[in-house]
């Protein structure tokens, strides 16, 4: 193993590991800390964790036994992958997780940029973008877990961490101006050259973090033995569509695939009340040939009033413990297509399968591949989405894709 990336969800990891399969490395992508050595280490390993939204001190010490791992397994370079978006809860899990990591690998300085380019997101003068709107214009303003009001990095990042923070500004990259020497330094991109230039210009001494894209630029500056493409394993055929994400472009695959397929709603104030029977009876009704949706999916305003009766933590927590259940049942019934739109329903639903290391296989979007896991004579396709991911037609793309091989 040459590469050790730590993310801090399921669909932020799978969306790494697509991106870096692109290289024709072999990657390999743990769902929750491993426990054991792996079984053949290759090229590049991944842990996938469930620390966005976690407590803080629960966060540092998971990535601090992931990054050890790692370590042990011979990783020669650490990358800590978080969001796009730069989110995490209010205390902040980015900037406290790479101080224990630089510390882990006596790194000095850290350098974070979640820009993505392919996907619309960039940063420009430390400020994070969302298309062509700022991302506190955007809707991850009014995200139900973990909110973002303000578009300066350096600004949210500040109050998390100890060490000063500054910029390292594509108009001083430009210029041939050396890193900057703050502990913790914001990198701007608008383009993946600009992320290149991020990854190959940073000093040894500094620890590489921040979205998949940037990571996208490491292949070239590690060496790899490289085993090529894998072909994909052949799975059950029966499908089924899980959405707990209420992001807008969530909204909008929902809208347009339940239009002319089998959906179920789930509202989370019903679930204790034997709304989740309902739906489990609803699904054991479904012809063998249909791909049916449930979802949690709904709108801004509404989650809001949800939260606010339930609680915040309460009415996320009911939604994934149902799709974790919907998801145990369904496999029971000879499902074994899954498509899950959402960061912690993603989670909720992987673990629940007890699916605990994938295999990469071909991006549905750029971001999102099929992975494939399970026993060698049963194994169960996902496709994570984190939630503002993929066009409209994204669940129909996914089936498509599968079906085609």
């Amino acid at each position: 193993m040459n590469l050790g990336c730590i993310a801090d969800d399921f669909t932020g990891a799978t969306d790494l590991a697509a991106l870096l399969r692109r290289s024709g490395a072999s990657v390999k992508l743990h769902f929750g800390l491993p426990i054991l050595p792996s079984d053949g280490l290759s090229d590049i390993e991944i842990i996938a964790l469930k620390c966005r939204t976690e407590a803080l001190s629960k966060a540092v010490t998971d990535c601090l036994k992931a990054g050890s791992w790692l370590l042990a397994g011979g990783a020669k370079k650490l990358y800590w992958k978080y969001c796009s978006t730069f989110d995490c809860t209010a205390e902040g899990n980015i900037g406290p997780v790479a101080e224990a990591l630089m510390e882990l690998t006596k790194k000095t300085q850290s350098l974070y940029c979640p820009a993505f380019p392919e996907n619309g997101r960039s940063v420009f003068m430390g400020h994070l973008f969302v298309g062509n709107r700022l991302l506190s214009e955007s809707s991850m303003k009014d995200h139900p877990l973990t909110p973002m009001g303000d578009s300066d990095l350096t600004r949210v990042l500040a109050p998390q961490v100890k060490g000063s923070v500054g910029l390292w500004s594509r108009i001083d990259q430009k210029n041939g101006e050396a890193f900057p020497t703050e502990t913790h330094v914001i990198g701007d991109a608008v383009e993946f050259n600009d992320l290149k230039y991020l990854a190959s210009h940073a000093p040894s001494h500094v620890l590489l973090t921040g979205g998949s894209a940037l990571a996208l630029a490491l292949p070239e500056l590690v060496s790899f033995a490289s085993k090529g493409f894998v072909p994909c394993p052949q799975t059950a055929p029966r499908v089924l569509i899980l959405s707990g994400s209420c992001s807008l472009m969530t909204q909008k695959q929902v809208a347009l695939y339940k239009a002319n397929n089998p959906a179920y709603q789930l509202n989370p104030e019903s679930l204790s009340s034997g709304a989740l029977e309902e739906c489990i009876a609803w699904l054991r009704s479904q012809p063998y040939d249909q791909a049916p949706l449930i979802y949690a999916t709904t709108t801004t305003d509404q989650v809001k009033k949800v939260q606010e009766k339930l609680g915040v933590a309460a009415a996320g927590a009911l939604v994934e413990k149902a799709m974790a259940e919907l998801s145990r049942i369904a496999f029971d019934l000879g499902f074994r297509r899954f498509v899950i739109a959402g960061g912690e329903t993603s989670g909720a639903v992987t673990q629940a399968l007890n699916i605990k290391e994938v295999m990469i296989g071909e991006e549905i979007c750029p971001g999102v591949p099929w992975v494939f896991g399970g026993p060698n004579n049963d194994p169960v396709a996902l496709a994570l989405k984190s939630g503002n991911f993929g066009s409209q037609s994204f669940f129909r793309d996914a089936l498509d894709l599968l079906e085609s091989h």
